[in-house]
């Protein structure tokens, strides 16, 4: 009986951290998405320039998800993507999405 409750245990434990280390390498870091942004994207995302004013409460959640999904950037603006890493992307959507108009927390880039 105790060796049951010992390998339930660590078996439960075990699953508890592949979870989070998978949720960890699936998604991205909002910190560094945020300095992403301020940096790369805001640029040309300013009020009044070409490109329009673009911040996390410029789209709801699941719109980030479809814009991202569907390389949405890419299709408006070839090329301009070029140097982000895959995980570059991750993080500015992961800031882009846990600060969206229908979050818990929306934010701007600091515009």
């Amino acid at each position: 009986m105790k060796t049951q409750k010992v390998l339930f245990l660590t078996a439960l434990l075990t699953i508890i951290l592949c979870s989070f280390v998978f949720a960890a390498l699936e998604g991205g870091n909002a910190n560094r998405g945020r300095q992403l942004a301020i940096d790369n994207c805001k640029p040309c995302h300013v009020q009044g320039a070409t490109a329009g004013t673009v911040t996390p409460l410029s789209r709801t959640q699941r719109q980030w998800e479809r814009f991202y999904n569907k390389h949405r950037h890419e299709k408006i603006a070839p090329g301009s993507w070029a140097s982000f890493s895959e995980q570059d992307l991750q993080d500015v959507f992961q800031f882009m999405h846990d600060h969206a108009a229908d979050s818990d927390q929306p934010m701007t880039c600091g515009q």
